[in-house]
């Protein structure tokens, strides 16, 4: 055993030093026609919505995170005093109370198309493996016997959501977590949990890590072909992943030496494509084949990225449900947006419904305001790509793709009233371009100056009352 640990040390550190040599692994660009379809059409897509909900609402603690022994902020529990096993039964019978009498998904995919919101990604299970699916491999979910809500007839949470949210035109993805912390083939109950990791040595005991590679591959599998068409099949749980995959990221997520944790994405994907054709695969933070597009977390690039991503943010400061939540204003919603845009990426916003299967009111008031935004500038948002040089102060710049108009988006701070004229470089319109600012038919007059493009603001423009960002129509630039 002690050559064994040895051993997995040396593995551990010439990973850990490659990959300080290679640093960020390379983006593989997929090669199904239909993937690389269906990558295109969700750039056009720009703006969706996550949402992160299970039992653990009842508490309002973070999602999953409590029950794993890890000494980290986001772990703290809801007992802190109470012995790490108490804790675990107590948050595991979570599953036969929660009774979200109020859910109704239907509220929730309207407050979504009005936002301007096109895809949704929807937690079918996180890590605690609490299953929010009709799934056949556990007991563990949202439709068991012994829940409170399995006999009402919107059970089958995830199908209701998917269900409600193409019948506003918004593409479904679902969520799905690798790890499972309820499966005793993750965490075998014949040993504690030491962090997040599989808390056995899966060389030793092969044959328990084939029965979770089978469950894992028999839930997805489930979910492709129940749960009508579904578009992104975004993974998290990125420490489960193939040894000779990590990275130095990776390897800080491991209290314990670094498994192989390989559940064969290659066969997952395979199979999930033979039922979902052109499936978008997120394996999150694994880069290679599987991995279509990249999933910043809570941060937007500094700059333009050269791969396909997603800033995944929260609406709120949590995940999941927390009581009395302080959510981000829409001015903040808007320029995270916009500047989202401008860098190429696209913007998954979370929320998270209380236990009662409703969304916090402010939530909803929220995507009201960045709907009354979108439904004037969506066009600038919308079907774009990003166009050099991206962003100039407080202007931000994005290029319709079909016919390679230009917007120069003006980002306004809270009460700002639109000045008289706005100035950017690096964009001139071509000679005799009509200007018009989104929302108007006024034309706009501009001249190029040694301080760039200045374009004046007609004092009827002005006196509109404009909220968190102005964007500038050029239909023809000299200069990109």
């Amino acid at each position: 055993m002690r050559k064994l640990w040895m051993a997995l040390g040396c593995v551990w550190m010439c990973v850990n030093a490659a990959n300080a040599q290679s640093g960020e692994s390379p983006y593989v660009p997929e090669t199904d026609q239909a993937v690389i379809q269906k990558l295109d059409e969700w750039q056009d897509w720009k703006f969706g919505m996550i949402v992160h909900w299970g039992a653990y609402s009842q508490w309002g603690v973070v999602e999953s995170w409590s029950i794993c022994p890890e000494d980290e902020p986001w772990t703290s529990r809801k007992f802190p005093k109470m012995p790490y096993f108490e804790y675990l039964q107590k948050y595991e019978a979570l599953a036969k109370s929660f009774n979200p009498t109020h859910f109704a998904p239907e509220h929730w995919a309207k407050a979504a198309k009005d936002a301007g919101m096109k895809y949704l990604v929807f937690t079918t299970k996180h890590h605690d493996g609490f299953c929010m699916f009709d799934t056949k491999q556990t007991d563990y979910k949202v439709t068991a016997p012994d829940g409170a809500f399995s006999k009402n007839p919107r059970a089958n949470i995830a199908k209701e959501v998917f269900e409600a949210f193409r019948k506003e035109g918004i593409h479904a993805g679902a969520y799905f977590s690798k790890p499972d912390w309820h499966s005793d083939a993750y965490w075998w109950d014949y040993f504690p949990p030491k962090d997040r990791n599989v808390n056995y040595d899966v060389k030793k005991y092969p044959e328990r890590w084939n029965q979770f590679k089978q469950f894992t591959y028999n839930q997805i599998e489930e979910l492709m072909t129940g749960y009508g068409k579904l578009e992104i099949l975004w993974l998290d749980g990125g420490w489960v992943r193939p040894l000779g995959q990590q990275t130095k990221e990776s390897l800080s997520w491991s209290k314990t030496l670094p498994q192989d944790q390989d559940i064969d994405m290659g066969r997952i994907t395979a199979m999930a494509r033979s039922h979902q054709p052109g499936l978008i695969v997120v394996d999150r933070s694994v880069h290679g084949p599987y991995e279509n597009y990249r999933t910043p977390e809570q941060e937007i690039p500094e700059k333009p990225l050269s791969y396909p991503w997603e800033t995944c943010m929260t609406m709120g400061s949590s995940w999941s449900y927390v009581p009395d939540d302080k959510y981000k204003s829409v001015n903040t919603i808007v320029h995270n947006l916009v500047d989202i845009v401008a860098k190429g990426g696209n913007y998954l916003l979370n929320v998270g419904p209380g236990p009662d299967g409703e969304l916090h009111a402010q939530a909803y008031t929220t995507m009201k305001g960045i709907g009354a935004w979108m439904k004037i500038n969506g066009e600038a948002i919308y079907g774009t790509r990003a166009v050099a040089p991206y962003k100039d102060g407080k202007v931000c710049f994005t290029r319709n793709k079909k016919d390679g108009s230009v917007y120069a988006i003006y980002l306004l701070d809270e009460n700002e009233k639109l000045p008289a004229s706005i100035t950017f470089k690096g964009m001139i319109p071509a000679k005799g371009t009509r200007l018009e600012v989104l929302g108007t038919k006024n034309k706009l007059m501009w001249k190029t100056t040694t301080e760039g493009v200045v374009v004046k603001m007609p004092e009827s423009v002005r006196q509109k009352d404009w909220k968190h960002a102005v964007a500038i129509r050029i239909p023809a630039v000299d200069k990109m």
